[in-house]
């Protein structure tokens, strides 16, 4: 998951909003019409799960939302801690999150749930840090998925500040992309055909960089921007943090092994005030404040590198799911047709290897 639950009070800072207040907040403001609703559109980055503090996100919440007008062609699943084995040893544990997703692909590739391809590919976790070890845990998570397994995500974001830590969604040392047992276990994706999902705040972009020169031949998924951080002791600095990012994102383009997610920019953990407003924001709204971090990314990869996500359901803390991708396309507007083609869709087909659109 990228936000760890949190239902206590107190709205500055808080990390997780649950089902029934969000819903009410969400219905402050009057559904948007679906822009460019012809533009078929593959969410590379979504969630399923039912806990006490996330609250519950399966097959008939995500498609309650994708059916506000976009075309939703396909989506893929990324790990989110959700549905491990109870039984069994630790290390096996993450393959039942395999085996339930693949339930979920199954049930949607029936079509009796619509046309949209829900999960047609699988992001999986696996401990990279038990080195040449982890090869059984990959080999049985890729029988477990039915040929829908594409890769891994092993988080690293780790930050020093009490308000910032907290959402981290698994305690992790900091440097684990530079730890040398992770590496040997991250050395085995590429022999399986497997990415990786790398998922980190700012100040770790260097260690990223270092990881995709290191391994060149491993297909690396850089993650809601790169996770810059607008909370704790990062707030108020966006402009300063805008450009050192923009830094580690040049250096990370040059690895052409590196392609990269636009979205997560609706966790709380970006900083922006809009879960705070007594009204939801517009999608124009969330254009004005994303695009100073999409129009970087797209102009330092191009277009066949990037694909936009919606994080679902952490991105619904900020908006509705009709209305984060009015803002994607507002900020698209200019684009070419063959250009919006591989961000709302090429880019995921090829880096996922799904059904083109």
């Amino acid at each position: 998951m990228d936000l760890i639950g949190d239902a206590r009070g107190g709205y500055r800072g808080l990390i997780y909003r649950l089902d029934a207040e969000l819903s009410s907040w969400l219905e402050k403001r009057p559904p948007e019409e679906a822009l460019e609703p012809d533009l078929p559109i593959i969410d590379p980055h979504h969630h399923f799960w039912h806990t006490l503090h996330r609250g519950r996100y399966f097959l008939p919440d995500l498609l309650a939302d994708i059916r506000g007008g976009h075309r939703i062609v396909a989506t893929v699943f990324v790990e989110c801690q959700a549905m491990y084995r109870q039984h069994g040893t630790a290390e096996m544990a993450p393959v039942g999150e395999v085996e339930f997703v693949n339930g979920i692909a199954a049930m949607s590739a029936s079509g009796h749930y619509g046309p949209c391809r829900v999960a047609e590919g699988i992001v999986g976790y696996a401990d990279l840090r038990a080195g040449a070890g982890v090869r059984e845990v990959l080999e049985a998570e890729i029988a477990a998925g039915g040929g829908r397994f594409r890769g891994v995500r092993q988080g690293a974001a780790w930050d020093g500040h009490e308000t910032v830590g907290r959402f981290a969604s698994r305690p992790v040392p900091p440097n684990l992309l530079l730890d040398p047992a992770f590496r040997e276990g991250f050395a085995q994706l590429a022999t399986l055909g497997l990415s990786f999902e790398a998922w980190q705040y700012h100040p770790q972009l260097p260690d990223a960089i270092d990881l995709a020169r290191a391994f060149p031949d491993t297909t690396i998924i850089l993650d809601h921007v790169g996770g810059v951080l607008g909370v704790g002791p990062y707030a108020g600095r966006r402009q300063e943090i805008l450009a050192a990012w923009r830094k580690h994102i040049a250096a990370l383009a040059q690895c052409p092994n590196v392609n990269v997610k636009l979205g997560g920019l609706g966790m709380t953990s970006f900083g922006f005030d809009f879960p705070e407003r007594e009204v939801p924001p517009s999608s124009a709204d969330l254009a004005a404040a994303w695009r100073h971090y999409i129009e970087p990314c797209i102009e330092a990869f191009g277009v066949d590198r990037c694909m936009f996500e919606s994080n679902f359901p952490p991105d619904k803390q900020s908006c509705g799911y009709t209305e984060l991708w009015n803002a994607f396309k507002r900020i698209t507007a200019g684009a070419s047709a063959g250009e919006k083609a591989a961000l709302y869709s090429g880019t995921a087909a090829r880096v996922y290897r799904l059904t083109v659109p």
